[in-house]
């Protein structure tokens, strides 16, 4: 299997991550995203979005990153990560699409005014976007801490889709200066995923 992705980017780093966890063998296509190479017409046969990650798995073609987590663990049944049971996967689900839509655009804003812009020459951060970025993460980060207490991970006491899927946006939370300080909860359950060799061992380097 090949992955189109871009090592920095947490959609791709979540991916890479599962299938290292599973232990499934995937070779990584950079697709430089600061090059605009997700634009050239040989990448857009593949995603006619403009985005990464794609798989390639023969003549199978996926893309969406969740999607994308969901096809790997299913080649391996069984797995704690997506498992059989109904309940179980619906409570990973809802945590899968909270995080797209709600806590990665609000982790987005810091990654992308803080590191981002800078690593692409596109001036300051956006000062009115941080403040309003602020707003959003602390009301999710309450969410998330809340729920997180008590609990090993997401949904229990077994890594899920749904870790991968969320912790992929705090990677970088203190070079983004995301203001998690107060959030124990969240600092603990990170440290949990950051001590996963499949975690440690999809950690792109930053310079």
């Amino acid at each position: 299997m090949k992955l189109y992705g871009f090592p920095l980017s947490p959609n791709t780093r979540k991916v890479i991550a599962v299938a290292k966890h599973l232990g499934l063998p995937l070779e990584l296509q950079v697709v430089d995203l600061g090059k605009g190479e997700q634009r050239r017409p040989e990448f857009m046969k593949l995603n006619p979005n403009a985005k990464t990650p794609v798989l390639v798995d023969g003549d199978f073609v996926l893309w969406e990153s969740t999607a994308i987590m969901e096809y790997l663990a299913s080649k391996k049944p069984g797995n704690s990560l997506w498992p059989n049971d109904a309940r179980q996967r619906a409570d990973i689900s809802r945590w899968l699409c909270w995080t797209i839509a709600h806590w990665g655009p609000a982790c987005g804003i810091f990654l992308w005014e803080n590191i981002i812009k800078k690593m692409l020459n596109m001036g300051e951060p956006d000062a009115a976007k941080l403040k309003d970025g602020e707003t959003q993460f602390q009301a999710l980060a309450s969410v998330l801490a809340s729920h997180l207490k008590g609990r090993e991970y997401l949904t229990g006491s077994q890594v899920t889709l749904a870790d991968f899927s969320a912790a992929s946006w705090i990677a970088h939370a203190d070079a983004a200066c995301m203001p998690w300080a107060p959030y124990s909860s969240i600092k603990s359950w990170y440290a949990r995923m950051d001590k996963l060799p499949a975690w440690r061992d999809s950690a792109p380097k930053m310079g």
